[in-house]
């Protein structure tokens, strides 16, 4: 091919910085992958719902696999770096049940159904997949922990199971909320979730100097 040829096949717009483009087609991907799942998906169609060659595609990401692979670490990051960041917010440990709540109902409602990704996919039954699901809801879990651990005294084992109980109550009824369609406004559900978890946590005693700042 010559040069004149390669630039008139050239798909346009790829000049765009490689990790601008990077973006650009994971956004594709999202889309097609949330929309149809990773079985029926398509790289023809997340091609060209990015404006891309699938050459182009394949030059960022080598298949199908991998181009999920990439979009479930980035919002596994996502939701972890949320539920980090309200647990730090406030030292009120009530406050920091809410704000925890809320990271999961605001992850599931502004993420562009990208949520589905992590606990909804169709991929479940690949090892890589797994590994990634399992491994950001022990993230959250271990960090939920620490504070419980800290607070109350318990051991770590004990700590992690209320941990593990709380972050799991709040997805499932942050996803049954937005699937059921639910009349009831994100922060009323939030607040009667709140109430519900933290009628449970707040029956464990405040270890140590903690206590003076309950």
């Amino acid at each position: 091919m010559t040069a004149i040829e390669q630039t008139q096949a050239r798909p346009r717009g790829t000049r765009l910085p490689r990790r601008a483009r990077r973006e650009q087609l994971l956004g594709a991907a999202q889309e097609v992958f949330v929309a149809q799942g990773y079985h029926s998906a398509a790289m023809d169609d997340i091609a060209e719902r990015a404006g891309v060659s699938k050459p182009v595609l394949y030059q960022h990401f080598p298949g199908k696999l991998e181009l999920y692979l990439a979009l479930l670490d980035q919002h596994c990051e996502s939701l972890l770096q949320s539920v980090r960041g309200a647990l730090a917010s406030t030292t009120d440990n009530k406050k920091r049940v809410e704000a925890t709540m809320d990271a999961y109902f605001a992850y599931v409602e502004d993420e562009g159904a990208a949520f589905r990704l992590v606990f909804e996919s169709d991929l479940t039954n690949e090892p890589a997949v797994r590994e990634r699901v399992d491994k950001v809801s022990m993230q959250c879990a271990e960090a939920i922990g620490e504070v419980i651990a800290e607070d109350t005294g318990l051991p770590r084992d004990q700590s992690m199971l209320l941990a593990v109980g709380l972050g799991g109550l709040s997805q499932i009824v942050a996803r049954h909320w937005l699937a059921s369609g639910s009349q009831v406004p994100r922060d009323t559900a939030v607040q009667l979730l709140t109430s519900l978890a933290w009628r449970g946590i707040a029956g464990f005693p405040l270890h140590g100097a903690d206590a003076a700042h309950h």
